[in-house]
């Protein structure tokens, strides 16, 4: 049976059938090539009046409407509306999105409003646009449309690649031109949450650099990204991600190289999520948690971070209200060192330090269950329309899943040493997975293809999308 349509304002399809017809081409051409010639001196655009000063912005999932209400009544400095790790796409949950924004946008809020729309491999199943439509412009289309009258700043998801940053530049000036805005009046923070992002993150500025104000630290989908760089040539097994704290040097080395292309660029770091869940019982030992990983972003030259819960906005305040280091220690520690992408081009020891992971030596076979059980956790209530799950005092989403599923991948495909003796072979994973998940139901079979795959899927909806296209037509 074939999906009914979104129901969306003629206006607001006439904007995205112009999006698609423009850039169709040009998105199929995507991801483009990885590497980037040399960078000329620039500056980024200033930080939006309306996001001067703040330090806790709080992530709330596009289609909780009763989340998205109270945010927007409550004391977040700005509200971040995501399309993207905590969302799930339903036709349901996409409908109730963008009625949202269509309701956010009647109402006139004066709010500081972000978006973070879907990434560019994405597609909108749900709406025909002269083909297939490409969720990311869907997203930016309907929110820009919605919100025309004090459009909202835009979090670009998952970049790589410098044709991919041109790609939502062009996007946006074509909205803009077309809903008859100024040029440069939708500002945009770059996330920084893939390894090829991380290298280019000069370059992917420069793209940008007319409309955008800053880089964001996306800690999960950095090291997901991370170990698929990585993958299994090395023969030795990723730590598990207890053991991928910001307090690794590797990790580190992520935060210090963001910080500064920043501080080169003149350009905002925004730090990560806060992602405890805490206990209503006894919550301060979470929020302590958050206190101290916040001081640590201060200390490195982050100046606001998102909350994954309202709970959290005061602890993350606290923590990066310390600025460890001031404007006169910036410049006193000089431009930094340049990043790189091939060795030879830059400087080894950046790479050594960002690709050298502590080595676990024997996998606890708990920590397999784990992320068997974690990775389910969050497909499974993907699959039933609910991009978050709390688990274990924290909040788990897409970009953890794909941690977890990513580092089952690896730990199979060099048959990672357990702590029983025995070998984590595909056999094995497959009788681990049974222990914690019997049955085969569809997140098990999603999980099953992303391990026992030979490559390493790039993420996991698009390969639920393919399975369920494959198994529609098996029905069929």
């Amino acid at each position: 049976m074939t999906p009914s349509p979104l129901n969306l304002p003629p206006a607001t399809l006439a904007l995205l059938r112009e999006l698609h017809g423009r850039l169709r081409p040009a998105w199929a051409a995507l991801p483009g090539q990885t590497s980037a010639g040399p960078v000329p001196e620039y500056r980024v655009a200033p930080v939006p009046e309306n996001l001067r000063g703040r330090r806790a912005e709080l992530i709330v999932e596009a289609s909780d409407v009763t989340a998205l209400e109270q945010a927007l009544r409550g004391d977040a400095d700005a509200v971040v509306i995501d399309f993207d790790d905590t969302f799930a796409p339903t036709r349901r949950n996409v409908q109730a999105a963008y009625d949202a924004l269509l309701g956010i946008g009647a109402s006139g809020t004066r709010r500081a409003l972000l978006i973070r729309p879907r990434a560019l491999y994405a597609l909108e199943p749900h709406l025909d646009v002269g083909g297939p439509a490409i969720a990311s412009l869907c997203d930016l289309g309907v929110a820009l449309s919605a919100l025309k009258e004090s459009p909202p700043h835009i979090y670009i998801p998952k970049l790589e690649t410098v044709q991919e940053a041109k790609f939502w530049d062009e996007a946006l000036t074509l909205a803009e031109r077309y809903l008859g805005l100024t040029h440069g009046s939708v500002r945009v923070c770059l996330q920084i949450e893939t390894f090829s992002g991380l290298m280019h993150a000069d370059a992917l500025l420069h793209a940008l650099h007319g409309r955008a104000y800053g880089l964001n630290a996306g800690r999960w989908d950095y090291v997901f990204s991370l170990i698929k760089h990585l993958g299994s040539t090395g023969g030795t097994p990723v730590p598990p991600r207890r053991e991928l704290g910001m307090e690794v040097d590797a990790m580190r080395a992520y935060a210090e190289e963001l910080v500064r292309v920043c501080r080169k660029r003149q350009a905002e770091a925004i730090g990560g999520t806060a992602s405890f869940a805490p206990d209503p019982a006894c919550p301060q030992p979470a929020l302590d948690a958050v206190v101290v990983d916040k001081q640590r972003e201060a200390s490195q030259g982050f100046t606001a971070a998102w909350a994954g819960l309202p709970c959290l906005l005061d602890a993350v305040r606290q923590g990066l209200s310390q600025q460890g280091l001031s404007q006169q220690g910036l410049d006193e520690q000089g431009p930094g060192k340049e990043g790189q992408v091939e060795v030879a081009a830059g400087h080894p020891d950046l790479y050594a330090r960002l690709t050298r992971l502590p080595e676990p030596g024997r996998v606890a076979r708990a920590d397999v269950q784990d992320a068997i059980s974690l990775a389910l956790s969050v497909m499974e209530a993907w699959y039933a329309g609910r991009g978050v799950v709390e688990r274990q005092g924290r909040i788990e989403d897409t970009a953890t899943a794909e941690l977890a599923r990513t580092g089952l991948w690896q730990w199979v495909h060099v048959q990672a040493e357990l702590d029983d003796g025995t070998r984590l072979t595909p056999e094995r994973y497959l009788q681990e997975r049974q222990s914690v998940h019997p049955g085969d139901g569809p997140a098990a079979r999603l999980l099953d293809a992303l391990v026992l795959r030979p490559d390493c899927p790039d993420y996991f909806p698009r390969v639920a999308q393919q399975l369920s296209a494959h198994e529609t037509g098996v029905a069929r």
